[in-house]
């Protein structure tokens, strides 16, 4: 079923296109890159799916949203230092049989995430 993201600019109530989304697997304290994307017209990635299920495997991973550079991107004037820089998100797959859907809604100042389908 696969491992897909979809990422919401609050501020400007659009998709993030452009955004750039890098993803891991970690193992304790250590990451290994999987792949880096800028997302589409659309906040998604323009592969599809970042994992498909025939490579998806048990284990816990890590997406890196790079919300500052989207958002000064946009010619949004940002403090030095910005409060959100890169979003980290922790998470784990559990079943490789069900899609795993992680999307981000986010604006400069705040984020959220919740497992979707």
């Amino acid at each position: 079923m696969g491992l897909s993201t979809h990422v919401l600019d609050t501020m400007h109530g659009t998709p993030a296109a452009g955004m750039h989304v890098t993803l891991y697997t970690t193992h304790g304290e250590q990451a290994t890159l999987i792949g880096r994307w800028v997302l589409n017209a659309d906040g998604r990635s323009p592969d599809g799916l970042l994992v498909d299920d025939a490579d998806l495997r048990v284990g816990t991973y890590r997406l890196v949203f790079d919300v500052a550079g989207y958002f000064r991107a946009r010619g949004v004037v940002l403090p030095e230092p910005n409060f959100l820089n890169l979003v980290s998100l922790d998470f784990g797959v559990a079943h490789v049989d069900e899609h795993y859907h992680v999307p981000l809604l986010v604006s400069p100042w705040s984020y959220s995430t919740y497992r979707g389908s």
